[in-house]
């Protein structure tokens, strides 16, 4: 036998254990993984014969350990149906069924099945039975197992209970605004083999294509739909199905939302945010605001604007938080270093605009660290002018204050720089100091990271694998940073953030004896829509700080807006962001730098 045939006779041979591995793959995702939808279609054949199958992928959180928590996922139980043809005593089928749901209530099973328990409605379901001419009823649509299987046990004539699968989200509120709901598809009525519900906001509208599930595909000839899978995945590229996996940990998730909600009782502020965010992956551990909503249940949203996410889809002046990001355009362009001195007289005129500090203070002759600690005004309008408006301008987009983060959220908002582009001194002395410019809370930490990790501009993420239905998990590996500065700039800049909170804030609980921590307040004033200009009652309050400062784990952000009884952010954010701190540091148990 000659080579040529040697050869050809293998690839012969590799080819069929090729297609073998294919049709055992095939058949293990048939009868293994879509054993339970077959199961539940032949179950409706008896009931309800065209009714839907739902299935969709879980979108999951990883605690510290790498325990992975379901937090989108499909809950199964029954839908209760009833025939009035063959209810003979509809008060006793009533009394019978209102029962099980009291006595499910009474000892909690809904809440460890994970589904609310139901309510019946006496009134409904007796106008139900009245209507003789009718075979089928839907009564409830999401009973869980346990009380579906004891209804039915009951068997009184004419109730009966189907499978039914839904969309269940076990944290309720927690992070709803990341993960989003889901909703009717606005092609179910139109092409019929898509997906009757697809996702809405957030992670389940993002990654849609990954967690949506083509029911109709397990019902067609096995052949065809081997060789069509193989024809979308490997010669038209699509979408695979499959899990995803979230950087959020749930615990640091929690306990974010819970000091926001303990800050929100105690300032009442029209609405809080926060992140904690590794600054030098950009991976997100945790990401909250207030007010929210829970995905269970919303039929008491009066605005669906609540169902957007403002940490990427609303833009603020964040004010006096940016002043450490002028001074590193400053530093870095050489026009300032961290012992320049200036004259601050308090109040200055710029292109018939006043400029001054927030107490109307002079602080005369002084360094470039006083402008940081005492967070002045004017020392941010004299960097401005001291860089020009052109460098300015460029290192402000570098950060990518006007841009849009990359975030694998729906909807990511492009900050409003359009002040910098005006020829004006004013604007970009204001600028400066965060005021005139708008961003979101996201682009913020993204920027502000760029003091924490070095010099770099990351782009920030919640997914970090995703786990494919044909069994392949993909690790999602961050984007590498792309430098806007220099190292020593941001190394400098930290050594001044060090400083504010090792001296500025000696009378309050940020420093940590063993824990280089920087950190910086800001304090903006809220513009007014209706008649021009700013509030001179109203404030955004916004917090940051990274530790360990030298080699940082974690950058937090903190802001909230209009809160009540405080002016100025250090205030009402210090206690929270101490919290958080200890907590990451106790958690993660990060090891002390100093």
């Amino acid at each position: 036998m000659n080579s040529k045939s040697v050869v050809r006779i293998r690839i012969l041979l590799g080819l069929v254990v090729l297609f073998a591995l294919i049709i055992v793959g095939k058949l293990y995702q048939l009868q293994v993984m879509n054993g339970a939808t077959y199961s539940a279609r032949a179950e409706r054949q008896y009931v309800k014969p065209n009714s839907v199958i739902f299935d969709r992928g879980t979108i999951f959180f990883q605690k510290r350990d790498g325990t992975k928590v379901g937090v989108a996922t499909v809950e199964q139980g029954f839908t209760l149906t009833m025939n009035p043809k063959l209810l003979t005593d509809p008060e006793a089928a009533y009394t019978a069924i209102n029962a099980v749901f009291k006595a499910a209530a009474s000892t909690a099973s809904s809440s460890a099945n994970g589904t609310p328990e139901p309510v019946l409605d006496h009134a409904a379901f007796l106008a139900a039975s009245a209507k003789k001419t009718q075979s089928y009823i839907e009564i409830l649509k999401k009973v869980n197992s346990d009380d579906g299987k004891a209804i039915a046990a009951l068997a009184i004539p004419g109730i009966t209970m189907y499978r039914n699968d839904w969309r269940y989200y076990p944290g309720g509120t927690l992070a709803s605004q990341m993960v989003g709901l889901t909703g009717q598809s606005s092609t179910a009525t139109t092409t019929a083999s898509a997906p009757l519900i697809s996702g809405r906001y957030g992670l389940e509208s993002f990654y849609d294509d990954t967690l949506a599930r083509n029911v109709d595909a397990v019902y067609v000839n096995f052949f065809a739909e081997l060789f069509s899978d193989i024809k979308k995945t490997v010669f038209e590229d699509k979408p695979l199905e499959g899990n995803i996996v979230s950087s959020i940990d749930p615990t640091v998730q929690n306990f974010l939302e819970q000091t926001l909600k303990q800050t929100q009782t105690k300032w009442n502020p029209d609405e809080i945010g926060a992140i904690v965010i590794d600054p030098n992956t950009g991976a997100i551990y945790g990401m909250g605001h207030f007010p929210t909503f829970d995905p269970n249940d919303t039929s008491n949203v009066k605005n669906a604007a609540i169902f957007s996410n403002p940490m990427v889809q609303s833009t603020y002046e964040m004010g006096s938080i940016l002043k450490p990001l002028t001074m590193a355009a400053g530093i870095d362009a050489g026009a300032v270093t961290p012992t320049t001195t200036y004259d601050d007289t308090g109040c200055i005129t710029v292109n018939t605009g006043k400029i001054c500090n927030y107490d109307l203070k002079a602080r005369g002759v002084i360094p470039m660290q006083q402008v940081l600690s005492q967070s002045l005004n004017v020392g941010a309008s004299y960097i401005a002018t001291a860089m020009g408006t052109t460098t300015q301008i460029r290192y402000f987009q570098s950060f990518g204050l006007g841009s849009t983060t990359g975030i694998d959220l729906p909807n990511d908002q492009k900050g409003n720089i359009a002040n910098l582009l005006v020829k004006r001194q004013l604007e970009h002395d204001t600028a400066a100091f965060g005021q005139g410019i708008a961003m979101t809370p996201l682009a913020t930490a993204r920027a502000l990271s760029i003091l924490a990790n070095g010099g770099l501009l990351i782009t920030p993420h919640l997914v970090k694998e995703i786990d494919y239905t044909l069994g392949v998990p993909k690790s999602i590996s961050p984007v590498p940073g792309v430098r806007v500065i220099k190292q020593s700039s941001a190394d400098a800049v930290t050594q001044m953030l060090v400083q504010v909170v090792d001296k500025a804030f000696t009378k309050g609980p940020v420093q940590m004896e063993h824990y280089s921590i920087a950190a910086k307040t800001g304090t903006a004033q809220i513009a007014n829509p209706a008649g021009g200009g700013y509030y001179t009652d109203r404030y955004l309050h916004s917090f940051f700080g990274y530790f360990p400062a030298y080699n940082p784990r974690f950058l937090i952000f903190l802001y909230q807006v209009y809160p009540k009884g405080a002016e100025y952010a250090s205030a009402t954010l210090t206690d929270p962001f101490q919290q958080l701190t200890h907590f990451l540091i106790n958690y993660y148990d990060i090891p002390p730098d100093r």
